[in-house]
Parts: structure tokens; C-alpha cells; sequence
């Protein structure tokens, strides 16, 4: 058996989803998120390569360009006999079991194993098993392991004038003791699990519980329950899903006959599924939110980035960036729809130039509409605060947004076609169905925030002509998020009798 690292980590956080892995790789998401996610973890992991001084990487590389894991092993033998102080990527491998040390620090006449995570939480269980299982590795090769240390992310750094200072970026979280309990305890059961679940083309069986509802296997795992069911009402707690899923309360007719569900808008869910329905609209409730909004009347969406590392002065990791925004609008009664949009330049701090055009494109006094207000008014409070010159305009637009959404949390609308998310991407479709240029599944290269928050960064290192598809495309996508708030707008206006 050959068992990585990160293979360890999937055996014991769920031995199924081990399996699903292995020998059902088609049903891991490849979606834009998880490729993020690796780039983001591959940026954080070569910065902190710096944090000991020099260092020498032993990745060594097929000509197919898969790692070479034999040369890694002999690479990392060979520069620990050299004397060498910090080896990354240091490889090992022990009766097929295999790892990969991030950052291995000589210590004495011993070695600290130093694994890092893009994560602000230094202490989280699944770590503890990843240290751990590079720690039982080390040891069955004749290592002597003098600590065991998870580098993760200093929330709390904020980045000054002077560039980034990685020693104050990074915080270090001393595992040495939990990982020598978590290796005597726990890491000879969990290889004999990996054994068995990996080494058998049967699919092993796990009850599933309320973390299951977050894994990226999740619709597999389903995948034989009748749709819709009991994971897909609105805003069930994780805990009641799993409760009814234990009784046999999976469908709706199941769920309905048992009158478990008390929450009007998931009985309603039910209901408008079961039979049928058409449209549910509370006509006043409408007609007063509606009566609201005045013109001119703006449909306003921003698109931001989360860094891991921190480029914008004053900022801390995982700041939202506000990098681009779409508006359209309406500037008197049965006026024309207008159009304008921002979008800033990769690779700058983009800010101060979006406060400005927010400030030049929406008058302070005007009503604008968001999907979720709470989204835009965040940024536009933070941009407020960074531009004190702009604060009055940012924060007058933030005192003037009116929520969207509101009709469909408080219950005034809905359609069965909605099903049990009220996100715009759910709502769109349903009430413009067949509709081309409003299908997000039809545009190119960007279909959603992730993917959006994930490109823009690259735009810098594209070429010209890649660079110039790539801001089309998001343009598109954005373009498209306030395009459907109209539309949502102008089916409210309608279901109300307006």
C-alpha cells in the first residue's frame, strides 16, 4: 500500500472519502474553489520557505512533470548528511508510507518537522493528524523528531508601508506533545484502516452525520436519495437534517406526513413542491417594500478577493478587496435601463480607485438595491473608512441601500422553481427560465464570485490577449449579477400587481 500524507488525513477524517478518492476520482470537484485553494496553500507555503534563512528545496520532477518521489527521498538523504540546516519539501518514505516535510529545520542532533497551513487556526484536529503521521514516519527512518511546529496565518498582522514582514505574517503552534499522543495512540489503528478501506473495491458504509453536510463528497454520498429531500430545505439546521435523515424522514411527502417541519418557509417549500403550485406573493408586504425604492433606482454588485497575503497597506490577511462592481439603473419612471461598471487593474491595490468611481457613478442621496445589502454595505463602510475624504458619499450609499432579498426571507414571494436557496443564482433561473443571456452557466470563463475572486489576481501574469478575454469575462459575470437584480426587481413589481 502507498499512503501519503494527505491520504492519511482523508482516512481519518472519513475513511469513505478515502475510498470515494481512490477509486472514484471522477467525483472529487474540480471546481474553481479547490484550485484556489491550492494556490493559495502553494503562495503561503513558498513564502514561509524564508523563515529560517537559506534553505534548500529537494522537488525533483519527472520529465511528465509528476513529482519524482524516489529522486525527492534521495535528495533529502543527501543533503542531511551534507550538514544542510532547513530542507523543504524533505521526503520520506517508510513500508509504502510516504511524506513530504514542508519545512524541516535541523535541531541539535535531531530535526523539528514545521508543517504549514494557509489557515488562521493553528490547532485544528485534522493538523494534529497530519503532524502526527509525518512524525511516525520520520521516527520508523531513523529520525530523531525534536518538535513538531504547524506554521499558520497571523490574522491579527496588518501590512505596513515597509512590505510584508513574513516573521510577524506567520504564527508558530507547538504540537510536539499532541502529536506524540496522537502517534501512540491513534496512527497504528488508522494505518490498519487505511489498509483495509484502500486496499478493498468495496465501498465502505458511514452513517452519515452533521459534518457531512460540508464535504466536497457530500453529493455522492446522496447521490441515491430522491430529489428534493430533507438536506435541500431552507435553512434546516445541520442538526435537524441529520436527525429526520435517521428517522426515515427523507422526502417531502415523509417529512410533510410526520409534521416535523413548523418554519413557514420550508413548509411552504414542501407545499409548492408536492402540488405543484404556482406563484406565492403577499401582495401588500410587496407593494409596501416596493413602495421604497425611488428613482433614480440603482441595482448595485461588487466582486472582491480575499488574499491569504496581504498586498493592500492597512490591511490583514483575508481583508475582502473590493476590486470591481457592476451597476445599472434607472434614473426616472419608465426611463431607459442604464449600464456603467469598474473594473481595477490586476495587481495594484484597487481601492482608492473603485471609492472614487462609486463616488463619480451613484449620487449620494440615490436608492440603491443590492442582493444581500449587507455584502455591499460592509465594503462600502470599509472603503469609508480608509478614504476619510470620500466617507460622507460611501457611507450615504451604504445608508440608502435596500435588500433584495428581503422579499423572500420574510415570505412575501416564492416558487417551487426557487427550491430551498434564495441566492440570486437560484432565484434568477427560476423566474427566467428559458432565457439564454441570463443563464450564468452560459457565460465564459467566469460563472461565479469563487471563480471571479480567483481569476482577477492572474490577470497580471497573462498575456495581452488572455489578460483581455479574461476582463471581458468578468465583466460579463458581473454585468449579469445586477442584470438579474432587475429582473428580480421587475417580477416583484408584478406579483404584486404594480
Amino acid at each position: 500500500m502507498f499512503l501519503s500524507k494527505s491520504g492519511y488525513v482523508r482516512v481519518w477524517s472519513c475513511p469513505k472519502g478515502a475510498w470515494i478518492n481512490k477509486y472514484h476520482p471522477e467525483a472529487v470537484p474540480r471546481d474553481e474553489s479547490r484550485q484556489a485553494r491550492f494556490r493559495q496553500g502553494d503562495e503561503v507555503g513558498d513564502l514561509a520557505r524564508g523563515l529560517f534563512g537559506p534553505y534548500v528545496n529537494v522537488t525533483a520532477e519527472k520529465e511528465d512533470g509528476q513529482l519524482d518521489l524516489a529522486q525527492m527521498i534521495e535528495n533529502t538523504r543527501t543533503e542531511m548528511e551534507k550538514g544542510t540546516e532547513v530542507i523543504c519539501e524533505a521526503a520520506f518514505s517508510y513500508e509504502g508510507l510516504y511524506c513530504a516535510v514542508d519545512l524541516l529545520k535541523r535541531d541539535g542532533d535531531g530535526w523539528a518537522i514545521y508543517e504549514v497551513k494557509s489557515s488562521s487556526d493553528g490547532t485544528q484536529d485534522k493538523y494534529v493528524a497530519d503532524v502526527s503521521y509525518q512524525k511516525y514516519v520520520l521516527e520508523h527512518c531513523g529520525i530523531k523528531v525534536t518538535g513538531v511546529y504547524l506554521v499558520s496565518i497571523n490574522t491579527d498582522y496588518v501590512l505596513g508601508p515597509e512590505g510584508l514582514d513574513i516573521h510577524e505574517f506567520f504564527r508558530f503552534n507547538d504540537l510536539t506533545e499532541q502529536a506524540s499522543r496522537e502517534q501512540a495512540a491513534t496512527v497504528p489503528g488508522m494505518l490498519e484502516t487505511a489498509e483495509r478501506v484502500l486496499g478493498s473495491g468495496e465501498e465502505p458504509a458511514v452513517e452519515l452525520t452533521e459534518v457531512c453536510r460540508d464535504c466536497e463528497f457530500f453529493s455522492w454520498c446522496t447521490r441515491e436519495l430522491p430529489v428534493p429531500n430533507v438536506f435541500q430545505l431552507y435553512r434546516l439546521s445541520k442538526k435537524k437534517m441529520v436527525e429526520y435523515y435517521r428517522q426515515g424522514l427523507v422526502t417531502y411527502e415523509q417529512l410533510e406526513k410526520a409534521k416535523v417541519i413548523k418554519n413557514a418557509t420550508q413548509l411552504r417549500q414542501m407545499d409548492y413542491w408536492l402540488r405543484d403550485k404556482g406563484v406565492y406573493a403577499e401582495r401588500e408586504p410587496l407593494k409596501a417594500f416596493l413602495g421604497t425604492l425611488t428613482y433614480p433606482l440603482y441595482f448595485l454588485d461588487f466582486e472582491t478577493m480575499m488574499p491569504a497575503v496581504p498586498f493592500c497597506v492597512g490591511t490583514r490577511p483575508f481583508t475582502q478587496i473590493p476590486f470591481q462592481y457592476s451597476l445599472h439603473f434607472i434614473e426616472k419612471e419608465g426611463g431607459a435601463l442604464q449600464h456603467r461598471e469598474f473594473l481595477a487593474e490586476s495587481g495594484k491595490d484597487p481601492r482608492r480607485a473603485i471609492a472614487e468611481a462609486l463616488c463619480g457613478d451613484i449620487p449620494a442621496d440615490a436608492c440603491v438595491t443590492a442582493f444581500n445589502k449587507r455584502f455591499e454595505c460592509g465594503r462600502l463602510r470599509e472603503l469609508a473608512d480608509t478614504f476619510p475624504d470620500l466617507a460622507d458619499h460611501l457611507n450615504a450609499i451604504a445608508d440608502h441601500i435596500a435588500d433584495l432579498l428581503d422579499p423572500f426571507q420574510k415570505g412575501w414571494y416564492y416558487r417551487k422553481e426557487i427550491g430551498g436557496s434564495f441566492s440570486i443564482k437560484s432565484v434568477l433561473p427560476a423566474i427566467c427560465p428559458d432565457d439564454p443571456e441570463l443563464d450564468y452557466h452560459e457565460l465564459e470563463g467566469v460563472h461565479n464570485g469563487t471563480e471571479a475572486m480567483s481569476v482577477f489576481p492572474m490577470i497580471r501574469d497573462m498575456e495581452p490577449a488572455e489578460q483581455e478575454r479574461t476582463r471581458r469575462n468578468l465583466l460579463a459575470y458581473c454585468r449579469l449579477d445586477t442584470l438579474a437584480m432587475v429582473k428580480v426587481w421587475e417580477e416583484l413589481k408584478r406579483a404584486a400587481g404594480l
